[in-house]
């Protein structure tokens, strides 16, 4: 009896945890590291900014709030419950890891500027002008800085989790497929609680962690969906003026989206479209030309 309980928590294989457990521990630290972390912030940041919920400000503490309890959740859980070193999750700091970043930032600014201009001949954008023409210039500098800030924090912290920590334990337990798949599902849910959303969007927003997975696996590292991620969302938002994943944020470029919102993904952004079907494909294309070398 002790030992067919014993099974249901640790794997026969290996002495720790299964990977249900490893994940169900990993959030509850998380939650937990959330709510000390939010007491300890919460305060300062409503006497320097009051009760304002919107603007730059706000998305700079949310997104820190996220990521500094999300990692130490990870790295606790990866070293202590998974019993595994940091660097296995895809962190290992090798000589291709700035060249995936950069190319994974090449990479999304090619797909979003495709959806732009393909909207635009469309007549899908109606454009207004650029910030700089209401803003001061240092306003714009320190705004748009600000935003590049906040994206590395989502790029980090997303695919630490999704595809570092939820991909490499389910797989752990259930195999490759299923952690692609569930993973990517998990991502996409997840995305269900901003602003806009929808279950198209959280579609959208799966088959985008699939593309990213498919990052990760074609190197065994994370470098390249985080350089996918980041440059994905400044793209998307602070240059080409989309909404991303239902947020609006300090944008560049001014636009008016006008086309068909089953087509253009509406409020929400292009991953709640069609358009952005065409658009991941060739995106997974170019993810799998660039890696057709390398050795994982």
């Amino acid at each position: 009896m002790s030992s067919i309980l014993s099974n249901i928590f640790i794997s026969p294989n290996e002495s720790r945890f299964r990977a249900g457990w490893r994940l169900l521990i990993q959030t509850v630290i998380f939650l937990a590291l959330t709510l000390c972390f939010g007491i300890l912030t919460v305060i300062p940041y409503i006497n320097r900014y009051g009760t304002n919920t919107s603007g730059v400000a706000f998305l700079v503490w949310g997104e820190v709030m996220q990521a500094v309890p999300l990692t130490l959740s990870i790295f606790i859980s990866r070293r202590f419950i998974d019993r595994r070193s940091i660097g296995s999750l895809g962190l290992i700091l090798e000589r291709l890891a700035i060249k995936d970043m950069a190319i994974g930032i090449i990479i999304t600014l090619g797909m979003m500027g495709l959806i732009y201009g393909v909207m635009s001949l469309l007549g899908w954008i109606r454009f207004l002008g650029f910030v700089w023409e209401i803003d001061a210039p240092i306003t714009v500098i320190r705004n748009f800085a600000l935003m590049v800030f906040v994206f590395i924090m989502v790029a980090w912290s997303e695919e630490l989790l999704s595809r570092g920590y939820h991909l490499q334990t389910i797989t752990s337990g259930l195999g490759i497929f299923w952690g692609v798949i569930l993973s990517s599902a998990i991502f996409g849910l997840l995305h269900l609680m901003n602003p806009n959303a929808t279950l198209i969007s959280a579609v959208g927003i799966f088959l985008a962690g699939l593309i990213f997975a498919l990052g990760y696996l074609r190197t065994g590292q994370l470098w390249l969906p985080i350089g996918m991620h980041f440059g994905w969302n400044l793209f998307e938002g602070s240059v080409f003026g989309f909404p991303v994943s239902g947020l609006e944020v300090y944008k560049l470029i001014q636009i008016q989206i006008t086309g068909p919102e089953i087509w253009t993904g509406g409020k929400f952004g292009p991953e709640a479209g069609l358009v952005i079907v065409p658009v991941l494909a060739i995106g997974a294309i170019t993810i799998l030309l660039f890696t057709r070398n390398r050795k994982v």
